[in-house]
């Protein structure tokens, strides 16, 4: 387990998108799963079996290279990560799981990780493993990706439609790769904001639970201000929906014309 400090954009870069990390000497072994807990004893007698035998550094490392090559992904694709105010990085949790013991590799002296098109590490997923000296060969491995970080935790139940107030929620350090949806970190994010659905206590807010707040119902009376190249009128009318804050209104004025507009402060800018 390794705290991951937040990553710069050019560190991602370089884990992700095409740098070599440095590769690892070593001999390699399916027979032996990584490092599964086997003492040296067990560990020879295997390469004994099968030339193709794991150092104890094998699985560590393998692990250091996921969990640097995660938090430098998703540090910098979570929200609250870019700035918005959830401060710190990502912790992450990697397990290793078991390569298929029917493979018979050749014996390598060097190998090096690599992440597969279409692969990410997150949750249940696989790293290639291939073979750079020695041998020409490569494999996946099935992995397990916790990637843990802050986010807003409702500190008592909340129905939907109440305002999202920031004393309502705590933050909490969460599995990410567990919370369906992008969960919310920043509470400055909440404001003008009300809830989409309603929240259990302990249950962790995510940007979809979210909507802004509305400030007009449908059927309110609002003032209407047409705005043209130099002139502004204003005129009465009635929304025709709920809508909030810098959203877009249709509203009808007192002669019936239907207008469409953006809602400022419970008035609706229509230009002209």
């Amino acid at each position: 387990m390794t705290t991951i400090p937040r990553a710069s954009a050019s560190t991602r870069t370089g884990l992700l998108a095409g740098s070599r990390l440095p590769a690892f000497t070593m001999m390699f072994s399916c027979a032996l799963a990584l490092g599964a807990g086997a003492s040296l004893a067990a560990q020879a007698a295997g390469a004994a079996a099968n030339p193709v035998a794991a150092t104890d550094e094998t699985a560590p490392q393998l692990k250091r290279w996921i969990e640097e090559s995660a938090a430098a992904s998703w540090s910098m694709n979570l929200p609250g990560a870019s700035g918005e105010g959830a401060g710190g990085g990502v912790r992450v949790e990697v397990t290793l799981g078991r390569l298929n013991p029917g493979l018979r590799l050749a014996p390598c002296a060097r190998v090096e990780p690599f992440l597969p098109p279409n692969a990410r590490l997150w949750g249940r997923s696989h790293i290639g493993v291939r073979c750079v000296e020695g041998a020409a060969w490569t494999t996946m491995m099935p992995v397990t990706v916790a990637v843990f970080g802050p986010a807003l935790v409702a500190s008592l139940p909340l129905p939907a439609g109440s305002d999202a107030d920031p004393q309502a929620f705590r933050l909490e350090e969460v599995d990410l790769t567990r919370a369906h949806g992008h969960p919310v970190a920043d509470p400055a994010l909440l404001e003008g904001r009300a809830l989409a659905r309603p929240l259990a206590a302990g249950q962790v807010l995510r940007a979809n639970d979210l909507r802004i707040r509305h400030t007009v119902a449908s059927g309110d009376p609002v003032r209407i201000l047409l705005l043209g190249e130099g002139f502004t009128i204003s005129t009465e009318g009635s929304a025709m929906a709920n809508a909030g804050e810098g959203q877009t209104l249709r509203v009808r004025t007192g002669s019936g014309k239907l207008l469409v507009g953006t809602v400022r402060d419970r008035t609706v800018e229509v230009r002209l």
